[in-house]
């Protein structure tokens, strides 16, 4: 089984539009149209038989469309969809309850989207109460590529907020996105390898050492390593192929691109 944990797409009416605009943004091609449709293609060509959708809330007043949207399109021919929640909510249990009454598995956190470091009390309160009801926590992590600095989750922070959750929460449904920090590796090496979190692979290839790569695997612990492509940022096809050819060994291999993911998602 592959499970791709970190996938994008857009509704169909602002699909086109929003794609341009990111592309000029992150000065990257997109793999797919970011449309639902186009996701399942990529899904079909590249034998991914599940697809996690990570939504980004980026104002608060966009919870409920993003979740309605997110409920909608979830559990069906292999598609899961996330929720999203704004640090600046006011009546944050109340939308992760919601998030629970639509079914939905986790939530997705963009600290640099959302303007907020990942350490603050706000988001704290959010993803102990999130994991407090079962829900995954899925967290951009380190740099993006089409944000300006400061970076609002590099691994100093997420380790502060690793620390504080885990006062009160167990934070094994923590996900870093990014193998825990885009483009700040040397320091996720340094704060969060070997913490109670799982890093997804997303947005990795190409970008840091594949040596590095296989050592953080190695000592954070195959089991903790998720695969996942940001697509429509990077092609499914194209990163499975990537994991496979890693020098890890076949059942390492397994794990990261669909069973530990299938154990977190309860598939």
């Amino acid at each position: 089984m592959i499970i791709d944990f970190h996938t994008h797409i857009f509704p169909e009416a602002i699909a086109e539009r929003t794609i341009k605009k990111l592309e000029k943004m992150v000065e990257v091609k997109a793999a797919t149209n970011g449309t639902l449709l186009g996701l399942k293609q990529s899904m079909r060509e590249a034998e991914v038989d599940w697809s996690v959708i990570l939504p980004v809330v980026t104002k608060p007043e966009q919870f409920t469309s993003v979740n309605e949207y997110a409920a909608s399109i979830t559990d069906r021919e292999g598609i899961i969809s996330f929720g999203g929640i704004h640090p600046e909510t006011k009546c944050f249990r109340d939308e992760i309850d919601k998030i629970c009454e639509y079914g939905l598995k986790g939530i997705k956190l963009h600290p640099d989207f959302q303007n907020t470091y990942i350490d603050d009390k706000k988001y704290i309160n959010i993803i102990t109460y999130a994991l407090s009801r079962n829900l995954i926590v899925s967290i951009h992590a380190g740099v993006d590529k089409g944000l300006p600095y400061p970076v609002h989750c590099p691994p100093d922070k997420a380790y502060n907020m690793i620390k504080q959750a885990g006062m009160e929460a167990d934070t094994s449904k923590i996900v870093l996105a990014h193998m825990g920090g885009y483009l700040q590796w040397d320091d996720v090496e340094k704060y969060l390898v070997g913490t109670n979190v799982s890093f997804d692979i997303s947005f990795s290839f190409g970008y840091m050492n594949p040596q590095q790569m296989v050592r953080m695997i190695r000592s954070h612990g195959a089991e903790k390593i998720l695969f996942g492509t940001d697509s429509p940022w990077s092609g499914q096809k194209e990163m499975v192929k990537a994991v496979q050819q890693l020098p890890l060994s076949e059942k390492e291999k397994i794990m990261i691109l669909g069973e530990n993911a299938k154990k977190f998602l309860l598939l």
